[in-house]
């Protein structure tokens, strides 16, 4: 029982981890857009920096995963 609690734990963080790794560069990429595309007076920008946003985003992601995937095998 405590094994699987502590189980439990680990996958909340792991999805922790991903969901802010995620969220964190597609909004500050698109918070930059938005505040350039004000300055400028352009409507485009914002497209383009919540791409590059998703793009760090899914970076991330993949580092995070082979992080952990290649920690869990040495674990064996």
């Amino acid at each position: 029982m405590k094994g699987s609690k502590r189980s439990n734990i680990r996958i909340l963080a792991y999805i922790s981890q991903f969901t802010i790794n995620m969220l964190v560069p597609i909004f500050l990429c698109s918070a930059l857009g938005y505040y350039i595309d004000k300055r400028l007076g352009t409507s485009w920008v914002f497209i383009l920096m919540f791409f590059i946003g998703a793009a760090a985003g899914a970076r991330n992601i993949y580092i995070l995963a082979r992080r952990e995937y290649t920690d869990d095998r040495d674990e064996e």
